[in-house]
């Protein structure tokens, strides 16, 4: 079976300048997720989908293919992650002509602290159910049915989801799931026919709130720092 993993990093970032591959414990953030996707014993092939000529230079010599230049209408803000897959699956399989990709993985570079382990988890759990995507969660950090709140028609604020019977207890609500941007595992003919990551029979992989961080600001890029040296015995 072709597994493949996309990575794809745009070269403009406004939360973080050149995020995608700017250093990070001195190795380009990009970097990490390319590793751990050649570390992934079920992925055959790692694919950078880039429109910028820097991070197609440091994604080679991290080890991945880069065998074509996302085009620009798909590198701006308002450019789908479900558009930039579905050209990456028909770039990727056009470039490596009679090796279609039998199962599409994509990571998310912004979220290095993933382990090796969970993207195998993540495909194992995808090849054991009759669904058309796993993709990463994690359990809520606030639930809107205990303690999120909206405003009514008079501005006065209430939970958000209300029950015949209010939650007193947090243990007690329904149990809701925030997405994490890390993994995500999809077949490709869903990537072809479908319209969304959530259009199709979609499960969630809990990867656990420790690792559900994404960088999206400095803020966010100095915890993910420092997380990633305590993992790793440095220096803090």
């Amino acid at each position: 079976m072709n597994i493949t993993c996309v990575i794809g990093a745009r070269g403009g970032s406004k939360g973080v300048a050149g995020k995608n591959f700017r250093p990070l414990l001195g190795k380009p953030l990009i970097a990490w997720s390319i590793e751990q996707a050649l570390a992934c014993p079920e992925i055959g092939r790692v694919v950078v989908s880039t429109d910028s000529e820097a991070i197609a230079e440091v994604s080679r010599a991290a080890g991945a293919h880069v065998p074509f230049m996302r085009p620009a209408e798909l590198a701006n803000d308002t450019a789908g992650k479900w558009e930039v897959w579905q050209h990456a699956l028909a770039a990727t399989d056009a470039h490596f002509a009679g090796d279609p990709i039998d199962l599409f993985v994509d990571l998310d570079c912004t979220s290095p602290l993933r382990d090796v382990a969970d993207i195998s988890r993540a495909i194992a759990q995808f090849q054991a159910a009759s669904v058309d995507a796993v993709f990463s969660v994690c359990e809520a950090r606030k639930n809107p049915y205990f303690n999120m709140l909206e405003a009514d028609e008079n501005g006065s604020l209430r939970i958000c989801k209300q029950l015949p019977k209010p939650i007193v207890r947090r243990q007690d609500a329904p149990k809701v799931y925030e997405h994490v941007a890390s993994i995500y595992v999809l077949s490709p003919d869903y990537l072809r026919r479908g319209t969304g990551l959530l259009s199709g029979r979609t499960q969630g992989y809990d990867i656990g709130s420790a690792k559900s961080l994404d960088i999206d600001s400095e803020f966010d890029f100095e915890l993910v720092e420092y997380l990633m040296r305590k993992r790793l015995g440095l220096p803090t």
